[in-house]
């Protein structure tokens, strides 16, 4: 995946830390001015418990996506200034070229173990609480479904009764043969919505689920620039 700025976070799956790809880890680098850039600066509650910035997010997302479904995944976050030719600000956020907003300051911002320790859980614990949303969408669509399947049967069955009914009539009236199979029709297509549910709604936001799952296990790692990384705990 190649160098991306996203609303001020620059990043790339190039380089990263090497024990982690050691390990078969696939990692993911973010090159920010600021740690709270990662974050979502309109979310009130406290830094352990805020929501990540959601191009950041977005972002992550995507990458992961883009890894094998068995395979660990890390991400470095990097502290300073980004490598030379690399903007953001203004530029990055209204999508304009380079030249349009202005460099990061040159002062370097430390990071420390405690910041990686905090950061990794506030990351994690975002990914998970964004597990357990999927998973109650999906218990959701699944008691929608029960709910449709039982009506959809209900009017199924009611509607093969009266057709059954006009059966009686068709040789009288040329206009029951065409009520009987429009009845007939009607109570099949009311099971359309729970047969949708049951065989392709769901598996989708499963799949979703897991790759949060995969990402509320996600090693985090701290690193200043100039400095070596910290890994979170």
């Amino acid at each position: 995946m190649a160098a991306a700025a996203i609303g001020g976070v620059n990043g790339s799956a190039s380089g990263g830390v090497q024990e982690q790809r050691a390990q078969g880890a696939a990692v993911l680098d973010l090159r920010v001015s600021e740690l709270r850039q990662i974050f979502d600066a309109m979310d009130p509650a406290p830094f352990r418990e805020r929501d990540l910035d959601p191009k950041a997010a977005a972002y992550i997302v995507g990458w992961a996506e883009e890894t094998p479904k068995d395979q660990p995944l890390a991400l470095v976050v990097h502290l300073g200034a980004p490598r030379p030719g690399q903007w953001t600000g203004a530029a990055a956020v209204g999508g304009g070229e380079p030249g349009g907003g202005a460099p990061l300051p040159e002062a370097q911002p430390s990071a420390t173990a405690g910041d990686a320790a905090l950061l990794g859980e506030a990351v994690r614990e975002f990914f998970r609480g964004e597990a357990a949303g999927r998973r109650r969408d999906l218990a959701q669509l699944f008691r929608t479904g029960r709910i449709s399947l039982v009506i959809g049967l209900a009017f199924l069955a009611g509607t093969v009764a009266a057709a059954e009914i006009l059966d009686g009539l068709i040789a009288q009236y040329s206009w029951a043969g065409l009520v009987k199979e429009s009845l007939v029709i009607g109570g099949w297509v009311a099971l359309w919505r729970p047969m949708e549910i049951f065989l392709y709604d769901w598996w989708p936001i499963r799949a979703r689920a897991r790759l949060y799952d995969r990402l509320g296990a996600i090693q985090v790692s701290l690193r200043a620039a100039g400095a070596a990384p910290v890994q979170a705990a």
